[in-house]
Protein backbone atom coordinates (compact mmCIF):
# COMPACT_ATOMS: atom_id res chain seq x y z
CA UNK A 1 0.00 0.00 0.00
CA UNK A 2 2.90 2.39 0.68
CA UNK A 3 5.56 3.69 -1.66
CA UNK A 4 8.17 4.08 1.11
CA UNK A 5 11.72 3.01 1.76
CA UNK A 6 12.13 -0.53 3.08
CA UNK A 7 13.20 -0.70 6.72
CA UNK A 8 16.21 -2.90 7.44
CA UNK A 9 18.02 -4.18 10.50
CA UNK A 10 20.77 -1.52 10.76
CA UNK A 11 19.79 1.73 12.43
CA UNK A 12 20.97 5.19 13.34
CA UNK A 13 19.38 6.13 16.67
CA UNK A 14 18.46 9.77 17.37
CA UNK A 15 17.76 11.14 20.84
CA UNK A 16 17.19 14.81 21.58
CA UNK A 17 17.24 16.14 25.13
CA UNK A 18 14.61 18.78 25.80
CA UNK A 19 15.55 20.73 28.90
CA UNK A 20 11.96 21.38 29.94
CA UNK A 21 10.95 17.70 29.70
CA UNK A 22 14.00 16.03 31.23
CA UNK A 23 13.83 12.93 29.03
CA UNK A 24 17.56 12.24 28.86
CA UNK A 25 17.25 9.08 30.93
CA UNK A 26 15.11 7.53 28.17
CA UNK A 27 18.10 6.98 25.86
CA UNK A 28 19.19 3.66 27.41
CA UNK A 29 15.57 2.48 27.33
CA UNK A 30 15.34 3.36 23.65
CA UNK A 31 18.50 1.32 22.99
CA UNK A 32 16.81 -1.63 24.73
CA UNK A 33 13.70 -1.14 22.58
CA UNK A 34 15.82 -1.17 19.43
CA UNK A 35 17.61 -4.31 20.62
CA UNK A 36 14.27 -5.96 21.46
CA UNK A 37 13.12 -5.25 17.90
CA UNK A 38 16.11 -7.20 16.58
CA UNK A 39 17.78 -4.12 15.10
CA UNK A 40 21.50 -3.28 15.35
CA UNK A 41 22.37 0.27 16.41
CA UNK A 42 25.25 1.49 14.24
CA UNK A 43 25.43 5.02 15.61
CA UNK A 44 23.68 7.14 18.25
CA UNK A 45 23.18 10.83 17.53
CA UNK A 46 22.23 13.07 20.45
CA UNK A 47 21.50 16.75 20.78
CA UNK A 48 19.68 19.40 22.80
CA UNK A 49 16.86 21.74 21.89
CA UNK A 50 14.36 23.97 23.65
CA UNK A 51 11.47 22.68 21.49
CA UNK A 52 10.96 20.45 18.41
CA UNK A 53 11.61 21.93 14.94
CA UNK A 54 8.39 21.92 12.86
CA UNK A 55 10.08 20.57 9.71
CA UNK A 56 12.61 17.97 10.87
CA UNK A 57 11.89 17.78 14.63
CA UNK A 58 15.63 18.47 15.00
CA UNK A 59 17.34 21.55 13.60
CA UNK A 60 18.38 21.65 9.94
CA UNK A 61 22.05 21.27 10.85
CA UNK A 62 21.33 18.20 12.99
CA UNK A 63 19.13 16.78 10.21
CA UNK A 64 22.06 17.09 7.78
CA UNK A 65 24.29 15.36 10.36
CA UNK A 66 21.81 12.47 10.55
CA UNK A 67 21.69 12.16 6.74
CA UNK A 68 25.50 12.10 6.56
CA UNK A 69 25.66 9.43 9.28
CA UNK A 70 23.19 7.28 7.35
CA UNK A 71 25.42 7.43 4.29
CA UNK A 72 28.60 6.88 6.30
CA UNK A 73 27.50 3.73 8.15
CA UNK A 74 25.14 2.48 5.38
CA UNK A 75 22.12 2.41 7.72
CA UNK A 76 18.72 1.11 6.56
CA UNK A 77 16.56 3.04 9.03
CA UNK A 78 16.66 6.09 11.29
CA UNK A 79 14.87 5.62 14.63
CA UNK A 80 13.82 8.62 16.71
CA UNK A 81 13.25 8.22 20.43
CA UNK A 82 10.34 10.65 20.12
CA UNK A 83 6.92 10.91 18.50
CA UNK A 84 7.18 12.46 15.02
CA UNK A 85 4.40 14.02 12.99
CA UNK A 86 3.65 12.53 9.54
CA UNK A 87 5.13 15.62 7.87
CA UNK A 88 8.34 15.38 9.91
CA UNK A 89 8.74 11.69 8.96
CA UNK A 90 8.20 12.52 5.29
CA UNK A 91 10.73 15.37 5.34
CA UNK A 92 13.35 13.29 7.13
CA UNK A 93 12.90 10.35 4.73
CA UNK A 94 13.35 12.67 1.75
CA UNK A 95 16.54 14.04 3.29
CA UNK A 96 18.06 10.76 4.56
CA UNK A 97 16.91 8.61 1.61
CA UNK A 98 15.91 5.79 4.00
CA UNK A 99 13.04 4.73 6.26
CA UNK A 100 12.38 6.84 9.37
CA UNK A 101 10.60 5.40 12.42
CA UNK A 102 9.51 7.18 15.57
CA UNK A 103 9.14 5.71 19.08
CA UNK A 104 5.50 4.73 18.50
CA UNK A 105 6.32 2.93 15.25
CA UNK A 106 9.17 1.08 16.98
CA UNK A 107 6.94 -0.13 19.82
CA UNK A 108 4.28 -1.20 17.33
CA UNK A 109 6.90 -3.18 15.42
CA UNK A 110 7.97 -5.00 18.61
CA UNK A 111 4.33 -5.76 19.44
CA UNK A 112 3.79 -7.13 15.92
CA UNK A 113 6.75 -9.50 16.40
CA UNK A 114 5.61 -10.70 19.83
CA UNK A 115 1.86 -11.21 19.32
CA UNK A 116 1.06 -14.92 19.45
CA UNK A 117 -2.66 -15.35 20.07
CA UNK A 118 -5.47 -14.42 17.69
CA UNK A 119 -6.56 -11.65 20.05
CA UNK A 120 -3.03 -10.26 20.39
CA UNK A 121 -2.56 -10.13 16.63
CA UNK A 122 -5.90 -8.35 16.18
CA UNK A 123 -5.00 -5.79 18.85
CA UNK A 124 -1.62 -5.06 17.28
CA UNK A 125 -3.09 -4.76 13.79
CA UNK A 126 -5.73 -2.34 15.08
CA UNK A 127 -3.05 -0.16 16.71
CA UNK A 128 -0.95 -0.26 13.53
CA UNK A 129 -3.86 0.70 11.28
CA UNK A 130 -4.81 3.61 13.52
CA UNK A 131 -1.20 4.79 13.47
CA UNK A 132 -0.88 4.35 9.70
CA UNK A 133 -4.17 6.12 8.94
CA UNK A 134 -2.59 9.48 9.83
CA UNK A 135 0.35 8.80 7.52
CA UNK A 136 -1.45 7.69 4.37
CA UNK A 137 -0.90 10.80 2.32
CA UNK A 138 2.86 10.40 2.09
CA UNK A 139 2.56 6.89 0.71
CA UNK A 140 1.05 8.09 -2.54
CA UNK A 141 2.75 11.33 -3.48
CA UNK A 142 3.27 9.94 -6.99
CA UNK A 143 -0.40 9.02 -7.57
CA UNK A 144 -3.26 11.46 -7.84
CA UNK A 145 -6.08 9.34 -9.25
CA UNK A 146 -6.69 5.76 -10.19
CA UNK A 147 -5.55 4.93 -13.71
CA UNK A 148 -8.00 5.40 -16.56
CA UNK A 149 -8.41 3.49 -19.81
CA UNK A 150 -10.35 0.41 -20.86
CA UNK A 151 -10.66 -2.01 -17.97
CA UNK A 152 -8.93 0.37 -15.59
CA UNK A 153 -11.57 3.01 -15.00
CA UNK A 154 -12.20 3.37 -11.28
CA UNK A 155 -15.05 4.83 -9.26
CA UNK A 156 -13.53 8.29 -9.45
CA UNK A 157 -11.88 8.15 -6.04
CA UNK A 158 -8.37 9.33 -5.52
CA UNK A 159 -6.01 6.60 -4.42
CA UNK A 160 -5.86 8.23 -1.00
CA UNK A 161 -9.65 8.09 -0.64
CA UNK A 162 -9.65 4.41 -1.63
CA UNK A 163 -6.93 3.62 0.92
CA UNK A 164 -8.79 5.45 3.67
CA UNK A 165 -12.00 3.59 2.89
CA UNK A 166 -10.22 0.23 2.92
CA UNK A 167 -8.56 1.11 6.23
CA UNK A 168 -11.89 2.13 7.78
CA UNK A 169 -13.48 -1.13 6.65
CA UNK A 170 -10.62 -3.20 8.06
CA UNK A 171 -10.68 -1.31 11.38
CA UNK A 172 -14.44 -1.93 11.69
CA UNK A 173 -13.90 -5.65 11.05
CA UNK A 174 -11.18 -5.88 13.71
CA UNK A 175 -13.29 -3.95 16.22
CA UNK A 176 -16.17 -6.40 15.70
CA UNK A 177 -13.85 -9.36 16.31
CA UNK A 178 -12.31 -7.75 19.39
CA UNK A 179 -15.80 -7.02 20.74
CA UNK A 180 -16.50 -10.74 20.46
CA UNK A 181 -13.30 -11.55 22.37
CA UNK A 182 -14.18 -8.93 25.01
CA UNK A 183 -17.60 -10.54 25.45
CA UNK A 184 -15.97 -13.95 25.99
CA UNK A 185 -13.59 -12.47 28.56
CA UNK A 186 -16.51 -10.77 30.29
CA UNK A 187 -18.34 -14.11 30.56
CA UNK A 188 -15.26 -15.64 32.18
CA UNK A 189 -15.04 -12.73 34.65
CA UNK A 190 -18.75 -13.03 35.49
CA UNK A 191 -18.30 -16.74 36.18
CA UNK A 192 -15.39 -15.97 38.53
CA UNK A 193 -17.42 -13.26 40.24
CA UNK A 194 -20.30 -15.68 40.76
CA UNK A 195 -17.89 -18.14 42.33
CA UNK A 196 -16.45 -15.23 44.35
CA UNK A 197 -12.89 -16.08 43.27
CA UNK A 198 -10.57 -13.10 43.85
CA UNK A 199 -8.41 -11.97 40.93
CA UNK A 200 -4.81 -10.82 41.35
CA UNK A 201 -3.34 -8.94 38.40
CA UNK A 202 0.40 -8.50 37.79
CA UNK A 203 1.23 -5.01 36.57
CA UNK A 204 4.51 -3.18 36.19
CA UNK A 205 7.02 -1.60 33.89
CA UNK A 206 8.14 -3.72 30.96
CA UNK A 207 11.00 -6.11 31.79
CA UNK A 208 10.38 -5.78 35.55
CA UNK A 209 10.17 -9.58 35.84
CA UNK A 210 6.38 -10.11 35.87
CA UNK A 211 6.41 -13.29 33.75
CA UNK A 212 9.34 -14.76 35.71
CA UNK A 213 7.43 -14.13 38.95
CA UNK A 214 4.27 -15.57 37.36
CA UNK A 215 6.15 -18.74 36.41
CA UNK A 216 7.72 -18.97 39.85
CA UNK A 217 4.31 -18.82 41.55
CA UNK A 218 2.28 -20.94 39.13
CA UNK A 219 4.85 -23.07 37.22
CA UNK A 220 2.97 -22.02 34.09
CA UNK A 221 5.97 -21.99 31.75
CA UNK A 222 5.05 -18.59 30.26
CA UNK A 223 7.68 -17.13 27.92
CA UNK A 224 10.02 -14.88 29.92
CA UNK A 225 13.10 -13.08 28.60
CA UNK A 226 15.36 -10.16 29.50
CA UNK A 227 13.83 -7.91 26.87
CA UNK A 228 11.12 -5.28 26.62
CA UNK A 229 7.55 -6.48 25.93
CA UNK A 230 8.31 -10.22 26.15
CA UNK A 231 4.67 -10.68 27.21
CA UNK A 232 1.74 -9.40 25.16
CA UNK A 233 -0.99 -11.99 25.62
CA UNK A 234 -2.57 -12.29 29.10
CA UNK A 235 -2.29 -15.62 30.90
CA UNK A 236 -4.52 -16.67 33.82
CA UNK A 237 -3.77 -19.43 36.34
CA UNK A 238 -5.31 -20.65 39.59
CA UNK A 239 -3.32 -20.41 42.81
CA UNK A 240 -4.19 -21.50 46.36
CA UNK A 241 -3.84 -19.11 49.30
CA UNK A 242 -4.25 -20.22 52.90
CA UNK A 243 -7.26 -18.63 54.66
CA UNK A 244 -8.46 -17.32 51.29
CA UNK A 245 -8.71 -20.40 49.08
CA UNK A 246 -8.57 -20.32 45.30
CA UNK A 247 -7.51 -17.11 43.53
CA UNK A 248 -6.81 -16.22 39.90
CA UNK A 249 -3.40 -14.75 39.00
CA UNK A 250 -3.22 -12.82 35.71
CA UNK A 251 -0.01 -11.92 33.84
CA UNK A 252 -0.49 -8.86 31.61
CA UNK A 253 1.40 -6.68 29.13
CA UNK A 254 4.07 -4.42 30.59
CA UNK A 255 3.79 -0.62 30.62
CA UNK A 256 6.28 1.95 29.40
CA UNK A 257 6.71 5.72 29.52
CA UNK A 258 4.64 7.48 26.88
CA UNK A 259 2.82 4.27 25.95
CA UNK A 260 1.12 5.09 22.61
CA UNK A 261 -2.58 5.88 23.06
CA UNK A 262 -3.41 3.65 20.09
CA UNK A 263 -1.92 0.72 22.00
CA UNK A 264 -3.84 1.52 25.18
CA UNK A 265 -7.07 1.63 23.16
CA UNK A 266 -6.25 -1.52 21.18
CA UNK A 267 -5.37 -3.53 24.29
CA UNK A 268 -8.55 -2.52 26.13
CA UNK A 269 -9.81 -6.12 26.37
CA UNK A 270 -6.47 -7.27 27.79
CA UNK A 271 -6.21 -4.40 30.26
CA UNK A 272 -9.75 -5.20 31.43
CA UNK A 273 -8.19 -7.98 33.54
CA UNK A 274 -6.33 -5.24 35.40
CA UNK A 275 -9.40 -3.02 35.76
CA UNK A 276 -11.48 -5.85 37.25
CA UNK A 277 -8.81 -7.18 39.65
CA UNK A 278 -9.36 -7.34 43.42
CA UNK A 279 -5.71 -6.48 44.07
CA UNK A 280 -2.74 -5.48 41.88
CA UNK A 281 0.75 -6.89 42.29
CA UNK A 282 2.89 -3.97 41.14
CA UNK A 283 6.20 -5.61 40.16
CA UNK A 284 9.20 -3.24 40.22
CA UNK A 285 12.78 -3.90 39.05
CA UNK A 286 14.57 -2.87 42.26
CA UNK A 287 17.95 -2.98 40.49
CA UNK A 288 16.94 -0.33 37.94
CA UNK A 289 18.33 3.11 38.81
CA UNK A 290 15.15 4.69 37.43
CA UNK A 291 12.69 2.50 39.33
CA UNK A 292 10.93 5.52 40.89
CA UNK A 293 10.26 7.01 37.45
CA UNK A 294 9.08 3.58 36.28
CA UNK A 295 6.65 3.35 39.21
CA UNK A 296 5.23 6.76 38.27
CA UNK A 297 4.90 5.70 34.62
CA UNK A 298 2.87 2.64 35.70
CA UNK A 299 0.67 4.84 37.90
CA UNK A 300 0.05 7.12 34.91
CA UNK A 301 -1.13 4.22 32.73
CA UNK A 302 -3.27 2.80 35.56
CA UNK A 303 -4.92 6.19 35.88
CA UNK A 304 -5.51 6.28 32.13
CA UNK A 305 -7.37 2.94 32.25
CA UNK A 306 -9.23 3.83 35.49
CA UNK A 307 -7.46 1.20 37.58
CA UNK A 308 -5.57 3.56 39.92
CA UNK A 309 -7.97 3.09 42.85
CA UNK A 310 -7.57 -0.71 43.01
CA UNK A 311 -5.58 -1.81 46.11
CA UNK A 312 -1.96 -2.62 45.22
CA UNK A 313 0.89 -4.57 46.79
CA UNK A 314 4.34 -3.50 45.58
CA UNK A 315 6.79 -6.32 44.77
CA UNK A 316 10.41 -5.14 44.62
CA UNK A 317 11.91 -7.80 42.35
CA UNK A 318 15.48 -8.70 41.26
CA UNK A 319 17.06 -8.24 44.69
CA UNK A 320 19.61 -10.83 43.53
CA UNK A 321 21.16 -7.96 41.53
CA UNK A 322 21.55 -5.84 44.69
CA UNK A 323 24.06 -6.22 47.50
CA UNK A 324 22.81 -6.57 51.04
CA UNK A 325 19.11 -6.88 50.17
CA UNK A 326 17.22 -9.80 51.72
CA UNK A 327 13.62 -10.96 51.23
CA UNK A 328 11.35 -9.07 53.61
CA UNK A 329 7.91 -7.51 54.05
CA UNK A 330 7.55 -3.78 54.67
CA UNK A 331 4.35 -2.66 56.41
CA UNK A 332 2.43 0.60 56.63
CA UNK A 333 1.50 2.49 59.82
CA UNK A 334 -1.48 0.17 60.40
CA UNK A 335 0.66 -2.96 60.08
CA UNK A 336 -0.68 -4.03 56.66
CA UNK A 337 1.80 -5.38 54.08
CA UNK A 338 2.84 -2.61 51.67
CA UNK A 339 6.00 -3.86 49.93
CA UNK A 340 7.58 -7.30 49.50
CA UNK A 341 11.24 -7.69 48.46
CA UNK A 342 11.81 -10.86 46.39
CA UNK A 343 13.95 -12.47 43.70
CA UNK A 344 11.68 -14.28 41.23
CA UNK A 345 14.70 -15.61 39.33
CA UNK A 346 16.07 -17.38 42.41
CA UNK A 347 12.71 -18.04 44.05
CA UNK A 348 13.61 -16.05 47.17
CA UNK A 349 10.86 -14.36 49.17
CA UNK A 350 7.97 -16.10 47.37
CA UNK A 351 6.72 -17.49 50.69
CA UNK A 352 6.68 -13.92 52.07
CA UNK A 353 4.74 -12.79 48.98
CA UNK A 354 2.11 -15.48 49.62
CA UNK A 355 1.96 -14.39 53.27
CA UNK A 356 1.46 -10.73 52.32
CA UNK A 357 -1.14 -11.60 49.68
CA UNK A 358 -3.05 -13.75 52.16
CA UNK A 359 -3.02 -10.93 54.72
CA UNK A 360 -4.22 -8.34 52.19
CA UNK A 361 -6.99 -10.55 50.83
CA UNK A 362 -7.84 -12.02 54.24
CA UNK A 363 -8.39 -8.49 55.56
CA UNK A 364 -11.52 -8.62 53.43
CA UNK A 365 -12.59 -11.82 55.24
CA UNK A 366 -14.97 -12.16 58.20
CA UNK A 367 -15.25 -14.95 60.78
CA UNK A 368 -18.40 -15.63 62.82
CA UNK A 369 -19.85 -18.28 65.12
CA UNK A 370 -23.58 -18.61 64.52
CA UNK A 371 -26.38 -20.32 66.48
CA UNK A 372 -29.08 -21.30 63.97
CA UNK A 373 -32.51 -22.57 65.12
CA UNK A 374 -33.84 -25.80 63.49
CA UNK A 375 -36.40 -24.01 61.29
CA UNK A 376 -33.65 -22.08 59.42
CA UNK A 377 -30.90 -24.69 59.36
CA UNK A 378 -31.58 -26.32 55.98
CA UNK A 379 -31.50 -23.27 53.76
CA UNK A 380 -28.78 -21.31 55.56
CA UNK A 381 -26.48 -24.31 56.05
CA UNK A 382 -26.86 -25.13 52.34
CA UNK A 383 -25.86 -21.54 51.41
CA UNK A 384 -22.73 -21.79 53.59
CA UNK A 385 -21.80 -25.11 51.98
CA UNK A 386 -22.08 -23.58 48.50
CA UNK A 387 -19.66 -20.83 49.58
CA UNK A 388 -17.29 -23.45 51.07
CA UNK A 389 -16.87 -21.36 54.19
CA UNK A 390 -17.76 -23.77 57.03
CA UNK A 391 -14.90 -24.26 59.48
CA UNK A 392 -16.66 -26.36 62.12
CA UNK A 393 -20.21 -27.30 63.13
CA UNK A 394 -22.02 -29.08 65.98
CA UNK A 395 -25.48 -29.32 67.54
CA UNK A 396 -26.33 -28.34 71.10
CA UNK A 397 -28.87 -30.04 73.38
CA UNK A 398 -31.71 -27.81 72.15
CA UNK A 399 -31.16 -28.87 68.50
CA UNK A 400 -29.65 -25.53 67.50
CA UNK A 401 -26.77 -25.65 64.99
CA UNK A 402 -23.53 -24.07 66.19
CA UNK A 403 -21.47 -23.28 63.10
CA UNK A 404 -18.14 -21.48 62.61
CA UNK A 405 -17.76 -19.76 59.23
CA UNK A 406 -15.01 -17.77 57.50
CA UNK A 407 -15.84 -15.98 54.25
CA UNK A 408 -15.25 -12.82 52.28
CA UNK A 409 -17.00 -9.71 53.51
CA UNK A 410 -18.67 -9.25 50.14
CA UNK A 411 -20.11 -12.81 50.33
CA UNK A 412 -21.50 -12.17 53.80
CA UNK A 413 -23.14 -8.93 52.67
CA UNK A 414 -24.71 -10.61 49.63
CA UNK A 415 -25.98 -13.51 51.71
CA UNK A 416 -27.52 -11.13 54.25
CA UNK A 417 -29.39 -9.34 51.47
CA UNK A 418 -30.54 -12.59 49.88
CA UNK A 419 -31.81 -14.33 53.01
CA UNK A 420 -35.16 -13.37 54.49
CA UNK A 421 -33.83 -13.51 58.04
CA UNK A 422 -31.25 -11.23 59.62
CA UNK A 423 -28.13 -13.39 59.88
CA UNK A 424 -26.52 -11.05 62.41
CA UNK A 425 -29.23 -12.07 64.90
CA UNK A 426 -27.68 -15.56 64.93
CA UNK A 427 -24.11 -14.42 65.74
CA UNK A 428 -22.82 -15.77 69.07
CA UNK A 429 -20.95 -12.94 70.76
Amino acid sequence: MFDRYEAGERAVLVHINFSQEGEWEDLSECEMLVSSAGVSTLQVITGSRQSPHPKYYVGEGKAQEIAQAVQLVSADVVIFNHALSPAQERNLEALCQCRVLDRTGLILDIFAQRARTHEGKLQVELAQLRHISTRLIRGWTHLERQKGGIGLRGPGETQLETDRRLLRDRIKTILRRLAKVAKQREQGRRARNRAEIPTISLVGYTNAGKSTLFNCITEAGVYAADQLFATLDPTLRKIELSDVGTAILADTVGFIRHLPHDLVAAFKATLQETQEADILLHVVDASDDRFRENIQAVHDVLEEIDAHEIPALVVMNKIDNLEGQKPRIERDEEGHPRTVWVSAMEGKGIDLLFEALTERLASQMVSYRLRIPPEYQGRIRSAFFQLNCIQQEEYDQDGDLLIDIRMQQVDWSKLEKREEVVLRDFIVT
